[in-house]
């Protein structure tokens, strides 16, 4: 071998993962690369051009850009790159830019594929920086098309000051003078470091002025005891969304229980004023169903300029869910109205994607309602029970005439077999998970999902508690779901090409819901029964697996990308069909997909069929049969 080959090979046994390749190989290696010298900002590989050609960096820099030109990565020496396009369909998902004078080694794609079948660790290496790859792609889509990021922003991000308070024993004059000093609307009430209270204008105005109070009490007369408070990485939307929904206007603002701050309602709003907070305010407001019915065609708006700003597949489902939940809320009480007070106590459930948070555009209505034992076996249950009915159906009628269509599996309070006793559901529950058949998929989907909405929500927590106490110790009820959760597989074939639907008008697409979103959700329900977590959002679900050892945290992490991934794909083809009047679905024609998405819903898809074959294979024993 010659000095300049030898050379060459003396550089690559120092890096990954040439390392790891046999002697031989090594020898024979440099023979088969050519060496390529760019000028600084000289562009190597473009977006969406054709590439069969692995690079090394030699000496220099390149720069990793996406699509929309956000910055990705910056590689440095050593770094092999441009290999995503050879495990696909040749397509190159980032553009690679020269930032320096380099130079590169040039590696034809023949020899990376004939490298992947001889060498066992040179696949597993370029198969495990598939999880890079994934998170980079969801960089890239959730870069905003207007250039600025909303909805992104946590609680503690808007906190811009230290907490401002007094002690619960400080006189109402001394207070109301340091908010003028501090210039605040409101004030942190502490005790021995520990929030018992918060004191702000409007107290000040109803508790004191109004009702002629001697200001020299002390303000723990006139403070709001034991507020609520914020996490500091909760996302802005959810608590401006609980703050609309309760009339507050402060918020205090935690860190590990420690008080860092306070937040209004103004600060908030401020982040966008197209929010849909606004949208849950107004219906709020609504005294008929005529008028909450108005909602429904702006949802389909709010999904389309969500999209256009950067909000996440799973924002956008909470943001939905939470306008579905103060419709749904809405209309129970303007039945409470209608009907008068309920004659006992209950609890009004949601079921399937609107439990889990995840609802979207072609969402139909999914709930129950869990019915007093004492009141059914009282002197009045009759009566009771025609009011439970009255409200059932007063409720879903107005889900209909909003746009929230009925279930076509009648999954509704209305259906007797869906409102009952507490008693009667934790024995409906518990003979579905002791004798698992049929019976127990067909309901797995949507019963297993379940949030309280509306009502008792004690009565929720019993039969929750029940459920999850008895999924996690029946090995034939998990090896139902899983049979269930593996026995679709992820549309895509042996050569990583797409599998289309065979059939009627769908023919020729991609349904990206049952065989793509739906894999996913089923796979972290089993995972999370079988743990006894008590989560029902997919993303948190497959958070809290995280640390259950049932999978691993790096696989955890790559399923979380891969159902945002899709999801997000899923969710833009709605928002098209809906800027184009049509009615949203869940068929994605491949055509309309960029080689961007096409190579990176590979990518997902082989990360679900992974989990399955993990999933199918720890619990194999369970199968039934």
């Amino acid at each position: 071998m010659d000095a300049e080959l030898l050379e060459v090979q003396e550089f690559l046994v120092k890096h990954a993962p040439f390392e790891a390749l046999p002697e031989r190989v090594l020898r024979e290696l440099p023979r088969r690369l050519t060496t390529r010298y760019y000028k600084r900002d000289t562009q190597i590989v473009g977006a969406g051009t054709h590439n069969d050609e692995m690079f090394v960096l030699r000496s220099g820099a390149v720069e990793v850009r996406d699509p929309n030109g956000g910055l990705v990565d910056r590689y440095d020496t050593g770094r092999p790159f441009g290999w995503a396009s050879l495990l696909s369909d040749g397509i190159a998902p980032f553009t690679l830019t020269a930032i320096e004078d380099s130079l590169v080694l040039v590696m034809p794609g023949e020899v990376f594929r004939e490298l992947s079948r001889s060498e066992p660790m040179w696949s597993v290496y370029f198969q495990h920086s598939l999880s890079e790859t994934m998170r980079m792609a969801l960089k890239s889509v959730h870069t905003s098309e207007r250039g600025t990021a909303v909805l992104k922003t946590t609680v503690g991000g808007l906190v811009r000051r230290d907490p401002l308070g007094v002690g619960p024993d400080t006189t109402i004059r001394a207070a109301a003078e340091k908010m003028r000093a501090e210039r605040v609307s409101s004030l942190l009430i502490m005790e021995d470091d520990a929030l018992v209270g918060i004191m702000t204008d409007r107290d000040l105005r109803n508790r004191v002025v109004a009702e002629g109070r001697d200001i020299a009490e002390p303000v723990r007369n006139i403070m709001t005891a034991n507020p609520l408070s914020s996490p500091a990485e909760a996302m802005s939307f959810e608590i401006l969304l609980t703050m609309v929904a309760r009339n507050i206007h402060h918020m205090p603002v935690t860190d590990s229980g420690r008080v860092i701050g306070m937040i209004s309602s103004t600060d908030l709003m401020r982040l966008e004023h197209a929010n849909p907070v606004y949208l849950v305010g107004d219906i709020h407001k609504m005294t008929t169903i005529e008028e909450i019915a108005t909602v429904h065609p702006r949802i389909a708006q709010i999904i389309s300029q969500l999209v256009a700003e950067d909000a996440t597949a799973d924002d956008i489902g909470r943001i939905v869910t939470a306008i579905g939940d103060a419709i749904e809320r809405r209309l129970i009480e303007l039945a409470i109205a209608t009907l008068g007070p309920a004659p006992g106590p209950y609890c009004w459930v949601t079921l399937g994607s609107s439990a889990r948070l995840e609802q979207g555009l072609a969402s139909d209505q999914d709930n129950m309602l869990i019915l007093s034992d004492e009141a059914l076996a009282g002197p009045d249950a009759e009566v009771y029970s025609t009011y439970m009915r009255q409200l059932a159906q007063f409720v879903s009628d107005g889900l209909a005439t909003c746009g929230i269509r009925y279930c076509d599996y009648g999954v509704m309070a209305t259906n007797e077999e869906w409102r009952q006793s507490l008693s009667a559901w934790i024995e409906t529950f518990d003979r579905w998970i002791t004798n698992p058949g049929p019976e127990t998929l067909v309901h797995s989907s949507v019963f297993l999902d379940m949030r309280p909405l509306h009502g008792d929500a004690a009565m929720f927590e019993t039969l929750h508690r029940s459920l999850l106490t008895k999924t996690r110790t029946s090995k034939p009820f998990l090896g139902h779901l899983t049979n269930h959760a593996t026995r679709a597989q992820p549309p895509i074939g042996f050569f990583r090409g797409f599998v289309l639907e065979k059939e009627g008008v769908e023919r020729d697409t991609l349904n990206l819901k049952d065989r793509g979103v739906r894999l996913v959700v089923d796979l972290a329900r089993v995972l999370a029964l079988a743990e006894g977590l008590p989560q029902v959002n997919t993303q948190m679900r497959l958070s809290a697996i995280g640390g259950s050892g049932r999978l691993s945290q790096e696989l955890v992490e790559d399923l979380k990308d891969a159902a945002e991934f899709i999801s997000y794909v899923r969710i833009r083809h709605q928002a098209r069909q809906v800027r184009a009047g049509q009615t949203p679905d869940n068929f994605v024609p491949p055509e309309e997909l960029s080689q961007f998405e096409k190579r990176h819903l590979r990518d997902a898809f082989q990360i679900v069929r992974q989990a399955q074959g993990i999933l199918s294979t720890a619990y194999s024993s369970y199968f039934p049969g």
